[in-house]
């Protein structure tokens, strides 16, 4: 009895330009311990120019070439149906001045978003009467409250994405970058019926 070859899918990678995937870049590969370093060299697909940024292998280009390669093998496919592959071109550096323009522009409209909505809760107001409670006395600019509630609210922006520039705080994911993989998530499951759309009104 013959050991069958199990695979399974990656679900994204990233390559080079013209770069030749193998059958080990792509899969996750358990044979018979012998032979699966030769079937992991196999190629599947090499990156041409017009394919642009990104090239979605179907399971079936990889089972067609198994088959060619190994007739007999028995395979047992589990995972995914199809992996994304992203091309690496390269990018054009930043522009110092753009870069500066945009992040000047974000600031303002961060400052901007928090002033108004402070305005809308009359926040002032509120600050004179927690002032006026705990001390007794009416005070138009309570400062010493003030100015802790505004570092406080850079601390905890600091906090609730957990980055200190391009440090983490600690190994939790941020909400930013649960955001991110989500819209990633989604992106690639659109890519992926996107692309079967087409191949289905190509055949048709």
């Amino acid at each position: 009895m013959h050991d069958p070859l199990y695979l399974r899918l990656r679900k994204r990678l990233a390559v080079k330009p013209q770069s030749v995937i193998t059958l080990g870049d792509i899969c996750q590969l358990f044979w018979d311990g012998k032979r699966e370093e030769a079937i992991s060299r196999i190629p599947i697909y090499r990156v041409k120019p017009e394919d642009g940024n990104l090239v979605i292998i179907d399971i079936m280009q990889v089972i067609e070439r198994l088959r060619f390669a190994y007739p007999e093998v028995e395979l047992e496919v589990q995972g995914a149906s199809q992996i994304i592959v992203e091309v690496l071109n390269p990018r054009k550096k930043a522009n110092p001045v753009l870069v500066t323009l945009v992040w000047v522009l974000l600031f303002i409209g961060a400052g901007l978003a928090i002033m108004n909505f402070h305005t809308d809760v009359s926040m002032p107001e509120v600050h004179r009467r927690i002032f006026y409670l705990i001390t007794g006395e009416k005070n138009q600019h309570p400062l010493w409250l003030q100015i802790p509630y505004s570092i406080g609210i850079g601390l905890g922006m600091i906090l609730f994405f957990n980055h200190i520039f391009q440090k983490k705080i600690n190994e939790e994911p941020s909400p930013l970058e649960v955001e991110l993989f989500m819209y990633q998530q989604n992106l690639d499951q659109y890519y992926i019926e996107h692309e079967n759309k087409e191949n289905q009104r190509t055949k048709t």
